[in-house]
């Protein structure tokens, strides 16, 4: 393969996949004078609960503002609290303390990053008996996340969930399209098809699909449904957008003290576009981890993201884990040197027990989520997006690769050869 110069590289750690057919509707949105919420979006939240599965969709403007909807649909009060993973975006646990309620930290399984369960088990021990803040909690549910887009074994939170009597609302910010299976003769289920009350995924400019920004509600339950929308609106009594139509009633009433979180026309125009490509590039994505599996399987001073059977991953990230022990040189060293040589990365995530919030306001130490602690830095997020070129994911593996030889503690005799030959 013909190699450009490595000065000429610069790989992006993301780079959105927007086709000419999405950027023609987004221009006919325009001309058509109704920008937001109208019945672009309404196609799109019909189009969406047909592909996930589910009965209900309720399109937004960030997974953020699904989440927290979900959580105020579920009566979430203050004072109660919600097992919460660790390993997450800020947002998992941010919509927990909106309501006023106690996010409870879980830490996270040492193999796939995603909830322990054990520990979650602990913890809610912990927090019903009082030992873990002083004072008895009523733990009320959980928010499980599918970190890079590999699903929990969805029949054990279900169980757990009710072994607990605890609602369940799901962060599959990462998760579209993935798909889970009990057994190799067993049907799939994506994702949001009855896999949660409620599952909540984002449309960020880097996730598997995209509307700019951007988020969806999916449910079976029309209650739930009912009360997101009203509250997407300000509490309002009916949809605002059909106030403007011809034949609608122009009044409207204030039910409840809701928000501003409902999707414009024109990310919808996006949306529509990139629903119809989301299993397309979905296996982009898959293809280039594949490829990144092949390169990678004899570099020993790497250790790489778990393939799990009965799991369609939707590959949103790849995180390579540095076995520093091996190497001369910590994470952030190493990603300073991929950076310097045109390999855009990130960490996913910094826990949130070890940021200043949760250790200075809710007493939270590295102790109470100790593998999460451990691995958070070894992780290293590696470029993997529909569009990748062939020399992009050549440059990415030639540098890492050769980072690792150059820092390696080993003996050179045992050097892994970079060409990948």
């Amino acid at each position: 393969m013909n190699i450009p110069n490595e000065g000429s590289m610069n790989v992006p750690f993301f780079r959105p996949s927007i086709s000419e057919t999405a950027i023609a509707e987004v221009t006919e949105c325009l001309r058509s004078g109704w920008l937001t919420t109208g019945p672009r979006v309404k196609q799109f939240e019909f189009e969406f609960a047909k592909f996930i599965g589910a009965k209900h969709a309720v399109a937004v403007n960030s997974c953020t503002a699904a989440l927290h909807l979900a959580v105020e649909a579920m009566q979430l009060k203050a004072g109660q609290g919600v097992l919460v993973p660790t390993m997450t975006f800020a947002a998992t646990a941010e919509i927990v303390l909106y309501q006023g309620g106690i996010p409870i930290l879980v830490d996270c399984d040492p193999a796939t990053l995603n909830m322990d369960f054990e520990d979650a088990a602990n913890k809610l021990e912990a927090a019903r008996s009082g030992t873990l803040q002083g004072s008895p909690i009523e733990v009320v549910g959980i928010i499980p996340v599918h970190v890079g887009g590999l699903m929990l074994d969805v029949d054990h939170i279900d169980a757990f969930a009710k072994k607990h009597t605890l609602w369940v609302v799901e962060d599959a910010a990462h998760a579209l399209p993935s798909a889970y299976r009990s057994g190799a003769d067993q049907a799939w289920r994506m994702c949001g098809e009855n896999t949660a009350a409620v599952t909540c995924y984002s449309f960020y400019a880097n996730k598997t699909m995209t509307t700019g920004e951007g988020g969806m509600a999916v449910t079976s339950d029309p209650h739930l449904a009912d009360r997101m929308r009203q509250m997407s609106l300000h509490g309002l009594s009916h949809d605002a957008w059909k106030r403007f139509q011809g034949n609608s009633q122009w009044d409207y009433q204030i039910v409840a003290p809701g928000y501003k979180y409902n999707l414009t026309d024109l990310a919808a125009a996006i949306g529509l576009h990139q629903l119809q490509r989301v299993e397309a590039m979905r296996q982009e994505r898959e293809n280039i981890a594949e490829f990144f599996f092949q390169r990678f399987r004899n570099v020993a001073e790497l250790e790489l993201p778990p393939q799990l059977e009965n799991r369609l991953h939707s590959w949103h990230l790849f995180p390579i884990r540095l076995c520093l022990d091996r190497l001369s040189i910590d994470r952030n060293e190493f990603i300073q040197c991929l950076r310097e040589r045109g390999v855009g990365c990130s960490v996913h995530w910094r826990p949130l027990h070890l940021h200043p919030y949760y250790q200075e306001t809710l007493q939270w130490q590295a102790s109470d989520c100790p593998t999460a602690t451990h691995v958070w830095n070894r992780l290293v997020s590696l470029p993997i997006f529909p569009g990748m070129t062939e020399p992009e994911q050549e440059h990415v593996v030639r540098v890492v690769t050769e980072l690792c030889a150059k820092y390696s503690l080993r003996q050179p005799a045992a050097q892994t050869n970079p060409s990948g030959t």
